[in-house]
């Protein structure tokens, strides 16, 4: 998921909005990177869940079924605000998730 994000991060780096919603093959390559990073958080444990509740799982794995499943009606505004918005919260909530696990 760490991976997943990076990437994210890479992609969009300096892009406007306007950029990233004309440029089909970036918007291919964030949204692919958001279905991994659902799938992922869908096939995490339960008890791996657990220890960090601050992250919106269910909100993650429901975006992920959206753009696998609705890819014609992909709402570019809704991934670019996630990307942006959400995504740094999430990575800093992901890397205390591991530290945790590894800590065990």
């Amino acid at each position: 998921m760490l991976d997943a994000i990076e990437k994210i991060n890479k992609y969009l780096g300096e892009v406007s909005f306007e950029e990233f919603a004309s440029n089909d093959l970036l918007l291919d390559a964030v949204v692919r990177e958001c279905e991994i990073i659902g799938e992922a958080a869908a096939g995490l444990d339960e008890d791996v869940k657990a220890l960090e509740l601050e992250i919106p799982w269910q909100e993650i794995i429901g975006m992920r079924n959206r753009l696998v499943h609705e890819y014609f009606n992909v709402n570019e505004e809704i991934v670019w605000k996630t990307c942006k918005d959400d995504m740094p919260q999430l990575k800093l909530a992901l890397e205390e998730l591991f530290q945790k696990i590894n800590n065990n």
